[in-house]
């Protein structure tokens, strides 16, 4: 009997704490998304604010070691969840029908972006692998495509948290510089519409600054910035193929087939094609799961700041700031023009 009863209370209590864990980053992203509803912080969005939360609180307090396990799943198995149905966002017909054109400038932008941030943190000697994720947020888009690649990359917690971090900062004072420019810029609305699109981090980004155009610039702005999104897959495998020949020189690197991007195709798929068709009226579900994806993916960042120690990583995080604002500044410069011509 003894034996049968410690069977069933050790899946109990290996389930408990995993409970506890994801409760907890669960709280954490709720004042996150309820402070971003009040007026003053609707600008820097909900990500943002659970994971300066997280940080602050893991500053401040320890969390129960008790609790650990359920940290490690928001920050890890949760996230790849939330980039799964992240995929749902992403229409690829309209893509194909109108932003054609717009991809091979989506393309540079990720070039240039990550080009250039490699360039400057090598001459700045900026963290390498911090520099790499920063430069593929700038140039994909944001958290998402951190969050994407991280485990490709087999980059730290710690790494991924900082990454993220920033480029919700830098990406929310570019958007509010780009409202308050437009007035003043001798351009239109399409095409500053365009340049948002191009140019900005996060799609909160994109929708905050083109917004500020009416609705036509917003509409085209988000088509630019889905094809950024779009481009995250060729990307993606890029990596793996880049990654799994360093592995040839080095018998110990290993790459896990990232598995969760196989779901985000799918799930791109899907939605394009509920999109299209609407079969049982699916298209009604498609807004309040991406609300969902968007609330796990806050709830992963929860848990990956919770590892983080701003004293370990101040030194670790200014170079790349410094780089990120630098990249994103050249990368506004040049984009602006672009986005006239075209």
């Amino acid at each position: 009997m003894e034996t049968i009863q410690s069977t069933v209370e050790q899946p109990k209590k290996k389930t408990l704490p995993i409970i506890g864990g994801i409760g907890f980053t669960f709280f954490i992203a709720l004042i996150g998304w309820g402070l971003a509803m009040l007026p003053g912080f609707q600008k820097l969005g909900p990500m943002a604010l659970a994971i300066i939360l997280a940080i602050v609180y893991r500053q401040i307090w320890e969390y129960p070691i008790s609790i650990s396990t359920g940290i490690q799943f928001s920050a890890k198995i949760l996230l790849r969840m939330a980039i799964v149905l992240y995929g749902l966002r992403l229409n690829i017909q309209l893509i194909i029908q109108d932003g054609l054109g717009l991809i091979a400038i989506d393309g540079f932008v990720i070039l240039f972006a990550i080009g250039v941030t490699m360039f400057i943190s090598k001459r700045m000697k900026a963290d390498p692998s911090i520099s790499l994720l920063v430069g593929i947020g700038t140039g994909v888009c944001g958290a998402a495509a951190i969050a994407a690649v991280s485990p490709i990359l087999k980059s730290k917690d710690e790494d991924t948290a900082i990454s993220v971090g920033l480029i919700a900062l830098i990406g929310t004072i570019f958007a509010l510089l780009y409202s308050f420019l437009f007035p003043l810029l001798p351009i239109d609305d399409q095409s500053y519409g365009i340049w948002s699109g191009i140019s900005l981090h996060e799609l909160a980004h994109v929708a905050l600054a083109a917004g500020a155009a009416g609705q036509d610039a917003l509409a085209v702005g988000l088509l630019a910035k889905l094809g950024r999104v779009f481009l995250l897959i060729p990307l993606s495998f890029i990596l793996i193929y880049l990654e799994k020949r360093k592995g040839v020189n080095n018998e110990k690197t290993k790459i896990a087939f990232p598995w969760f991007l196989i779901g985000f195709v799918v799930m791109s798929v899907l939605g394009s094609y509920i999109r299209a068709y609407n079969p049982m009226k699916l298209q009604n579900l498609l807004d309040p799961i991406a609300n969902v994806s968007s609330f796990l993916l806050t709830m992963a960042m929860v848990g990956l700041g919770l590892n983080i120690h701003l004293q370990q990583v101040r030194k670790k995080a200014l170079k790349p700031l410094a780089t990120l604002i630098i990249t994103s500044f050249l990368l506004s410069i040049i984009t602006v023009f672009i986005a006239e011509i075209v």
